[in-house]
């Protein structure tokens, strides 16, 4: 049996040449921390997400510095509560990244990303983004959703799946206590 085209580009993502995507990295790098770039990298998980080659869609790429969540020690006064270093966040690093390139493309709405490399430095995810005021956005029965008005800055609102998974909403048990969000859990009691 014959296997698609998607079907082999995911197959040889599996396995990249290593040598390619260093070259790839090294640009990178020395390139813009937010780069609009003209096609998705990975056209099969593209798709997947629900990328589309038309007028309306726009992908991302942008660098995350890796390393620890953990906040720095404040040097002024605070009492003991409120030091907060031992505390970690809980957001993904693809989280941060839809939320970053969120605020600086204010015009357009995060539909999903996906990670396209990562070195001992930085991570490097792809954002796909749609512009809701275009008309061919607002005709395609599949996309116009997110030009409804609950939609706007999804991002920053947690409502991206990225986000989601974050957020430990993907567990539907009635006993997690996430839901609709860990701090109305806790006020609903035991």
């Amino acid at each position: 049996m014959t296997k698609g085209f998607y079907h082999q580009i995911r197959e040889a993502w599996k396995k990249p040449d290593k040598k390619i995507l260093r070259e790839r990295m090294v640009k990178w790098r020395a390139g813009n921390v937010i780069t609009k770039i003209d096609k998705p990298l990975r056209l099969d998980r593209a798709r997947a997400l629900g990328y589309k080659a038309k007028k309306g869609f726009v992908v991302i790429r942008i660098k995350l510095k890796r390393g620890g969540h953990k906040k720095p020690r404040p040097n002024k006064g605070r009492r003991g509560k409120r030091m907060t270093i031992r505390k970690t966040l809980k957001m993904s690093y693809k989280w941060i990244a839809e939320q970053r390139v969120a605020r600086k493309y204010k015009n357009l709405e995060v539909l999903n990303s996906y990670l396209i490399g990562k070195d001992g430095i930085h991570y490097f995810y792809e954002v796909i983004m749609v512009d809701p005021s275009k008309p061919e956005i607002k005709k395609d029965k599949t996309i116009k959703w997110i030009a409804k008005p609950q939609n706007k800055k999804r991002a920053l609102r947690g409502l991206t799946s990225a986000a989601k998974k974050s957020r430990g909403l993907r567990n539907k048990h009635p006993t997690s206590k996430v839901r609709p969000s860990v701090r109305a859990g806790k006020r609903r009691g035991k």
